[in-house]
């Protein structure tokens, strides 16, 4: 008899000493009442409470919790948009308690703020600073909604705007400018590149008429300097300069008929029936311009 009392004793032993140890795991927090009253927050690790007196009243996950809010507003040129803002929240190590007692629901409260923050903020800007200033836009949120969370013993992590859509009707609007900008673009800078094709086609043709300009300059230059090498080579000889002249003019003479006969652009020429008759005819008609150019000369 006196062993069966001393087992149940040690059952009952064991079983008070199973309720009162508990283990709190990672990232967790056990709000412990006695009486129904707050008493303690107890962390990760092995504790011990009385049994019957002592209870588990809550157990906090510590972890990032994320919320999505998803609004419509208007921007200040009113137009209608659609914004996505997600915001990490968590409880606060050190008001755990507070949390608990002070908000029943955390993720409506939130979301309550964030609606109330984002509708606040958008209408102030125009579409176009919505999208520019968005960073922004979150960072003044955060910092709105964490002061008001933080009366409660949460700390706001992190918020983002993660999307600002307009209506259809806005976008294709939107598109329709921007491709009339571009094209805008385009056709500008399509006209200054013709100008500058242009300017450098006549800065070419400019080169190409001074280099020919020269070219032919030079080429008369030469059969100067050649004239004149050919009326001494025959002087040297005794010729006296009426016959030098008769030889050169002669000369040019033919040049000039071998050049017609080759170019390919000569049309039908018409010379006298006897070549030397003609060549006569051309030199006394020369000489005779010449003499006459000499003797109509102002004097100095």
């Amino acid at each position: 008899m006196g062993l069966i009392i001393l087992a149940v004793v040690a059952v009952l032993v064991i079983l008070l000493l199973i309720a009162s140890i508990f283990i709190v795991p990672q990232q967790q927090a056990y709000i412990i009442e006695r009486f129904g009253k707050y008493k303690t927050v107890q962390f990760a690790g092995i504790h011990a409470k009385i049994p019957f007196v002592d209870r588990i009243a809550m157990k906090t996950n510590m972890r990032v919790n994320q919320l999505n809010v998803q609004l419509e507003t208007k921007t200040l040129d009113n137009v209608f948009v659609t914004v996505v803002a997600s915001t990490q929240f968590r409880v606060n190590p050190n008001d755990v308690a507070t949390a608990y007692y002070e908000l029943r629901d955390p993720a409506g409260q939130l979301r309550s703020y964030m609606e109330d923050a984002l509708r606040s903020a958008i209408p102030a800007l125009s579409l176009d600073d919505a999208f520019a200033r968005k960073d922004d836009v979150a960072f003044d949120v955060q910092k709105t909604v964490g002061n008001e969370m933080s009366r409660f013993g949460f700390t706001v992590v992190k918020t983002l705007i993660t999307a600002i859509d307009p209506s259809p009707q806005v976008k294709n609007a939107m598109d329709s400018i921007n491709a009339a900008q571009r094209e805008k673009e385009a056709t500008r800078q399509r006209a200054e590149a013709n100008r500058i094709q242009i300017e450098t086609q006549a800065q070419a043709d400019a080169e190409k008429t001074r280099l020919q300009g020269e070219g032919q300059a030079n080429y008369r230059r030469e059969i100067a300097n050649g004239i004149v090498d050919q009326i001494k080579s025959l002087q040297a000889v005794g010729m006296n300069i009426a016959d030098v002249n008769n030889v050169v003019l002669f000369n040019q003479y033919l040049d000039v008929m071998r050049s017609l006969a080759e170019s390919k652009n000569a049309k039908t020429v018409v010379l006298p029936s006897s070549t030397p008759g003609g060549y006569s005819d051309l030199y006394e008609q020369v000489t005779k311009a010449m003499l006459t150019a000499g003797e109509t000369k102002p004097q100095q």
